[in-house]
């Protein structure tokens, strides 16, 4: 029987994850891929990401190897940003499966593994490798909702559309009053 923390922990895991993949909904192939930030932070590259990093958290330091393997694993080209962008012949669909696979993988594990049982993360400094299942998972869920929030605001800056909650706060015009409010107070300092 799963422990009642490790569910909680994949109810949270898990609506981090629909958040990130929403974001992605209704987007053009140029916009799920276009750097938005300085430093190239795009839409389907934290889809890509967090892909590969459930795969190792949640697997490979784990003792369940992934069932797939990531070409920018096997080339290195991870540790150069690799797994941050989408090449050209890396489809939104191959990265979502990608997602979705490394989803049911991690959630094997989760349904599986104590969260005392042992966990070695190989690319962590050598005092720090030995750690436990459950500090793997709280990682996981803790960067997965980091990645979603990045993902709500990266979509608002490309179609001004809001997290999900965004239509529960309020309508067009209660969100335009809300930032002009946030503009005037901002105003007094320039």
């Amino acid at each position: 029987m799963t422990h009642p923390v490790a569910t909680d922990l994949q109810r949270y895991l898990q609506q981090a994850r629909d958040t990130l993949v929403g974001a992605l909904a209704g987007l053009s192939e140029y916009d799920v891929r276009r750097p938005l930030t300085p430093t190239g932070t795009n839409l389907l590259g934290l889809v890509k990401h967090l892909a590969g990093v459930e795969f190792g958290y949640l697997g490979d330091c784990v003792g369940r190897p992934p069932p797939v393997t990531l070409p920018w694993n096997e080339d290195g080209s991870v540790w150069d940003g690799a797994d941050m962008w989408a090449a050209a012949d890396q489809s939104r669909d191959y990265l979502l499966d990608l997602y979705r696979t490394a989803w049911r993988h991690s959630d094997e594990s989760i349904a599986t593994l104590p969260l005392d049982g042992p966990a070695d993360v190989a690319w962590w400094p050598e005092e720090r490798r030995a750690t436990t299942f459950g500090h793997l998972l709280v990682r996981m869920t803790a960067e997965t909702a980091q990645h979603a929030g990045h993902a709500d605001i990266l979509r608002e800056m490309i179609d001004g559309r809001g997290g999900r909650d965004h239509d529960d706060i309020g309508d067009a015009d209660a969100w335009r009053a809300y930032f002009d409010a946030i503009q005037t107070a901002a105003d007094t300092f320039r």
